[in-house]
């Protein structure tokens, strides 16, 4: 008997169960009315953020024969499956030795594979490298207009990683030294907050692609701290500079 009413009532359970596209949509509705997502710019910064390094460069201690001292800090951002990492010239210019620091705490030594100093762009490869790292995506500033969202992530001042975000606020722009004696051009001019660290750093668009290289920072006076405008390489300028092929 209850195994002929199991044959009676399921059909009917069954048919009462169905979900239909209106069951579907308002429990989305309530999922995004009651659970904060993570927002576009948290988004763009964690697809990037394992592929982001702490670059440390070392010079000869001249108080310590067998010893060295930290002359640059700044960031780097991994672009090939080996470990290849993109980063500015000027945090590692004149440094007898560099050490990066992987996402996972992975430390290693690195040596340099490639300069352009004339684009303050240089390329390093550690000695070695974690077992899951993925390398960055990079992307195109080809579509960028003034107003679009990015995110720069990197160690201002050796903290972090930590992120930023802002917006557009120029292209094309071009950036002289502080001493005059370097002039760069075809740059993103950006808002996202940058201080000394962040040089080498991706800029990423909201996509999580690299879309720059954090360069420089505008410094009217001597606080070099961040007054609101930075100043990036497009990836396409950074590829071509060292040596690599189109992305």
């Amino acid at each position: 008997m209850s195994l002929l009413a199991v044959g009676i009532f399921s059909p009917s359970f069954q048919a009462r169960s169905a979900l239909t596209q209106k069951d579907i949509d308002a429990a989305v509705l309530h999922t995004l009315q009651t659970k904060e997502l993570p927002s576009q710019s948290a988004k763009a910064a964690a697809s990037i953020q394992g592929a982001v390094v702490h670059v440390q460069a070392y010079v000869a201690n001249p108080k310590k024969k067998d010893a060295d001292i930290e002359s640059g800090v700044g960031t780097g951002v991994v672009i090939k499956d080996d470990g290849t990492i993109l980063t500015n010239f000027h945090v590692i210019s004149g440094a007898k030795k560099l050490r990066v620091t992987f996402f996972d705490g992975t430390e290693a030594d690195a040596i340099v594979i490639g300069v352009q100093p004339e684009k303050d762009l240089a390329v390093i490869k550690p000695q070695k490298i974690p077992d899951d790292l993925e390398p960055a995506i990079l992307g195109s500033s080809q579509q960028l207009v003034p107003g679009d969202a990015v995110v720069a992530v990197g160690f201002p001042f050796g903290i972090g990683p930590s992120v930023s975000s802002g917006v557009v606020s120029g292209l094309n722009r071009s950036f002289k030294s502080p001493d005059g004696k370097q002039e760069l051009s075809g740059l993103i001019q950006f808002d996202a907050a940058a201080n000394p660290g962040n040089s080498g750093g991706p800029l990423v668009n909201l996509s999580g692609e690299v879309v720059g290289i954090v360069t420089a920072i505008l410094n009217p006076t001597s606080a070099r701290t961040f007054i609101g405008i930075g100043f990036a390489t497009t990836i396409e300028s950074a590829g071509s500079a060292v040596g690599l092929p189109p992305f």
